[in-house]
């Protein structure tokens, strides 16, 4: 069961949706600031380290795909290993106050200081030029004045590396995309620490989310699911059985704890 864990790959787009706080009824206001947040999280992938360099994030608050584009503020511009931010773990990227109203897209610019390290060897990360020169994302978002808009970019490091053979490593960024205010999560505790592999949020045949549980605590949270009813599976390292969960409801805004999972 464990390789149909992660043979069912979760169908990612490329696009992105932004619920406002406010009721679909209430009147959107073009008076004001909005202040847009956007983080960086990461899915669990078999590497030592995916460092990801990261040079701007653009926002366009116009229609026209051409025109509009303005940056937002890099914390800190550089390289970004992304398994440091599993589990639950995140970093702010840029964070901007912008005039209410709508903004249609949103572009994440990558420098050329990307390198994946596998058994403790460092190889570079071809990155095509057109993602250096802006990977789009698809946005339609209406900004509320006084209200700010977190973003999560949950990059999903297994798929966004493309193995070409000869150690030759190409960077094709698969990116999930969620905001807090629209999402629920998932926490729980799997043990035993060592015979646990991974665990995974699963509706029908699709892992829309994957984590590795604390290596010390076995606690794991599986952030940004839509509303609904999801499988918890627990993959064990074939001396434990796989375990799975079903029917676990998550409410957007609420954490659902499965509680403690142990393998047999």
């Amino acid at each position: 069961m464990k390789n149909q864990f992660f043979a069912t790959a979760m169908l990612v787009s490329a696009s992105l949706l932004f619920l406002s706080a406010c009721s679909k009824n209430e009147t959107m206001s073009s008076a004001g600031n909005s202040k847009l947040s956007v983080y960086l999280t990461d899915d669990p992938a078999a590497y030592d380290a995916v460092n990801i360099d990261i040079k701007d994030i653009q926002v366009n608050t116009s229609t026209d795909a051409d025109a509009g584009w303005q940056s937002l503020p890099v914390v800190r511009p550089g390289v970004y290993n992304l398994l440091d931010f599993r589990n639950g773990l995140d970093t702010l990227l840029a964070s901007k106050e912008l005039p209410a109203g709508r903004i249609s897209q949103i572009r994440l610019v990558l420098g050329t200081n990307n390198s994946v390290v596998v058994k403790g060897t460092t190889y570079p990360l071809e990155t095509p030029s057109a993602q250096q020169s802006g990977l789009k994302l698809n946005v339609q978002a209406d900004l509320v004045a006084d209200v700010e808009y977190r973003l999560w970019l949950d990059f999903d490091a297994n798929r966004s590396i493309v193995t070409t053979g000869s150690n030759k490593y190409i960077l094709k960024p698969v990116i999930r995309t969620f905001t807090k205010a629209t999402s629920g999560t998932i926490k729980g505790t799997a043990l035993p620490l060592l015979h646990v592999k991974g665990v995974f949020a699963i509706q029908s045949t699709d892992t829309i989310a994957a984590a590795i549980p604390d290596a010390l605590t076995g606690v794991y949270v599986l952030s940004g699911l839509n509303a609904g009813t999801y499988n918890v599976a627990i993959a064990g390292d074939g001396i434990l059985k796989d375990t799975v969960v079903a029917n676990v409801a998550v409410k957007v805004g609420e954490v659902s704890n499965v509680g403690i999972i142990t393998l047999k």
